[in-house]
């Protein structure tokens, strides 16, 4: 179960195109993520940043928004959004092992593991979800011309979205009991580049509108879906497990790889998924999407203004489908697999073994190639209020909402930032959001030269992390960029 964390840990490097992805790293995306039963695509955008005068991206929360300057930014290190918001964590997943010195030379264990005293420790007593998003702007651009402010990007985008019951981790850990009713689960991941061209202009005095026109070029796209599950313990200590799963990847060059397994209470073979495997790649599929706003401004002290992002979907040219034709099976259940945190390449061992024994849950058959199919990309609404403090003119107070609609991974936000322009380099804000998971603090700091930008900036700060750097709570966000102002 601990793989989807091991995912972020692995997701976290050098960048690496959509287009290029090998069967390791797709496996660890596509498998591990995908049949850990436990990328939504949620708006990765720096909101702390929303209100900031000064801040080049604000066009990307809201199409109308303009730039008091024109800039180009530094290929691939323009503006990096790395996000992951949820309910449970890495810090629920793996433990400190109970055997360690004496009778265990690994110093982490999986919740999984019977001598721990609270195995289920942190986790909801409803759904647990985790979405974890990357953006990488390629290329990006801003400039006056053609009576308003237009914008040219290139941007990468990949999500990983998880859903799963307290059941299922209850039956995991401790299987003390002879029936379970999991639920459902579901889990989705999504990688493709987008083009995008924006252009904002000023309507009258008060208002100003924009819209953005975006065209998708797909990678790849993973749909899990695993619902009204039950395990029941049979005569002979046998777990019969029941529900259906349904399995769709969009993705040129993929495959499932299948293995014969011998039946436990009867005579005969049946085979069943337990691979994956990536023959070079491609583009998956075209598609597009438009965003769309408008800023009002009431009064010299208040401005209100309102947009929609990411409507639109993908045409898929391919539908690699796996289910299980057995809709009741034998399971032996899950087994914990200890292991030495400090060292990646054992991680990822870790993650091979949960996903194999996954995928022994999931009991997949695979069912070849349906051909096309389409796909929506998770669209994002929002509503924003700024009022300009009237006896200090550096100091503005925001506050911000959204929703994101896309089905289980859906969320809604409500942000209060405090935004500060003490001087022409610089300007800041610092950020209180309540969302479906937990409350977080968030934070801007903007640099301004003369022909030179850099920001950094969290909307959800960071706290502690493990030895392999991934943080042990599920919400935390890094953006930060680099930019030529001209």
């Amino acid at each position: 179960m601990v793989s989807v964390f091991e995912i972020s840990y692995n997701t976290i490097q050098p960048y690496t195109s959509p287009f290029q992805m090998k069967k390791t790293s797709f496996r660890l995306l596509a498998m591990a993520v995908l049949f850990t039963a436990s990328g939504n695509m949620a708006a990765q955008d720096l909101r702390t940043a929303y209100f900031s005068d000064h801040y080049l991206y604000r066009h990307d929360l809201n199409p109308a928004i303009d730039n008091e300057d024109s800039y180009i930014s530094i290929p691939v290190l323009g503006n990096v959004n790395v996000s992951m918001m949820g309910n449970f964590g890495y810090e629920e997943l793996v433990r400190k092992n109970p055997l360690y010195p004496k009778e265990s030379d690994k110093k982490m264990t999986s919740f999984i593991n019977p001598y721990l005293s609270n195995q289920l420790k942190g986790f909801a007593s409803g759904d647990n979800k985790v979405n974890a998003d990357l953006k990488v702007s390629l290329f990006s651009m801003g400039f006056k011309k053609w009576g308003g402010y237009n914008t040219l990007e290139l941007n990468s985008r990949t999500s990983v979205n998880v859903n799963a019951p307290y059941k299922l981790f209850q039956f995991a850990a401790d299987m003390g009991n002879r029936n379970y009713d999991i639920g459902d689960i579901s889990l989705s991941g999504q990688t493709y580049v987008e083009l995008s061209l924006g252009h904002s202009r000023q309507v009258d005095r008060k208002l100003r509108v924009g819209a953005k026109l975006k065209l998708l070029v797909g990678g790849a796209d993973v749909d899990f879906r695993m619902t009204d599950v039950k395990a029941d313990l049979t005569p002979g200590n046998v777990w019969r497990i029941s529900g259906d799963a349904q399995s769709h990847v969009s993705m040129k060059g993929f495959k499932y790889l299948s293995k014969t397994k011998e039946y436990n209470n009867k005579q005969g073979s049946y085979t069943h998924v337990n691979d994956v495997d990536v023959d070079g790649a491609g583009v998956g599929g075209f598609g597009a999407a438009i965003d769309a706003g408008a800023v009002y401004k009431v009064n010299d002290q208040l401005t209100v203004s309102a947009a929609v992002q990411d409507l639109g979907a993908i045409f898929w040219t391919d539908d690699f489908h796996a289910t299980n034709d057995a809709k009741t099976f034998v399971f032996d259940g899950f087994h914990d697999v200890s292991a030495d945190s400090s060292s990646p390449d054992k991680l990822d061992n870790k993650a091979d073994s949960y996903t194999d024994q996954m995928l022994d849950f999931a009991n997949l058959r695979d069912k070849g190639n349906d051909g096309s199919r389409v796909t929506g990309i998770g669209a994002t609404l929002s509503a924003g209020c700024m009022y300009q403090i009237p006896t200090l003119k550096m100091l503005k107070v925001g506050l911000l909402g959204m929703a994101h609609i896309n089905g289980p991974f859906s969320w809604t936000e409500a942000r209060l930032s405090g935004n500060i322009t003490p001087a022409k380099w610089f300007d800041g804000a610092l950020s209180l959001a309540v969302n479906n998971y937990s409350a977080n603090f968030g934070f801007l700091a903007n640099f301004r030269a003369k022909k030179f930008g850099f920001h950094i900036g969290m909307d959800r700060m960071i706290g502690k992390v493990s030895h392999e750097m991934i943080p042990l709570s599920s919400n935390g966000s890094v953006s930060l960029g680099f930019n030529i102002i001209l």
